[in-house]
């Protein structure tokens, strides 16, 4: 993960062109042994957040236990349909690497996912995190409800201002509807499962965001 990757997004026409069909991915997930495609249970809600290398992020998702369906990471933000490893690694897809949460949220709420992504990176890095340089390690949060939108959009500002008050710079996070999600190569599903002493750099500001936590009402 340790890629240099260029700090400005490619425009749709100097995108790479990608590929029609999607990538060969496992069918479940490794810890939960849930459908990592579905389909999954009625009522489950989806979510996507960016957080730099997607690897420790994911894990992060899945140990939540209870109320988590299932995670997998991907590519997202982009223009190239279909992408490689290899390919965001030139920072020509646009792509961020990104979880995907697959969640109950009459277990596990959408305040509490995002309290965890706040708290567990540095959203004010524009386009890197730590040492990982480039386009792809980005904060976003890409949402898929108008009520996500809407909770997302308040926590960003309810914890920009925690981050100020802390002196610390201004939040860089990208918010918006969800794009086109591709999964990556099964290689990188669950890796820290399958590597356990494997590269992780997530690491957050130390700054609590000030939103509610806790079972979502009924």
């Amino acid at each position: 993960m340790l890629f240099r990757k260029p700090a400005t997004l490619p425009s749709a026409s100097e995108a790479l062109p990608g590929r029609p069909k999607p990538l060969p991915t496992q069918e479940r997930h490794l810890v939960l042994g849930t459908p990592l495609k579905g389909p999954y249970p009625a009522g489950t809600e989806i979510a996507y957040f960016g957080m730099g290398c997607f690897w420790g992020a994911e894990r992060l998702f899945w140990r939540l236990g209870e109320g988590i369906v299932t995670t997998a990471v991907g590519y997202q933000g982009g223009h190239t349909p279909n992408p490689t490893y290899e390919e965001t690694c030139t920072g020509r897809t646009g792509h961020a690497e990104v979880v995907m949460v697959a969640f109950d949220p009459k277990i596990v709420s959408y305040t509490s996912l995002l309290k965890l992504f706040w708290e567990s990176h540095d959203p004010t890095q524009g386009m890197r995190q730590g040492n990982d340089v480039g386009t792809t390690y980005r904060s976003t949060l890409y949402t898929t409800t108008p009520a996500q939108a809407a909770e997302a959009e308040a926590s960003k500002a309810a914890y920009d201002a925690a981050l100020k008050a802390s002196g610390k710079g201004p939040v860089t996070t990208e918010i918006r509807p969800a794009p086109d999600f591709y999964f990556a190569e099964t290689y990188h599903q669950q890796y820290l499962q399958r590597n356990p002493g494997g590269y992780c750099n997530l690491a957050g500001t130390g700054v609590s965001c000030p939103v509610g936590l806790g079972v979502a009402a009924e």
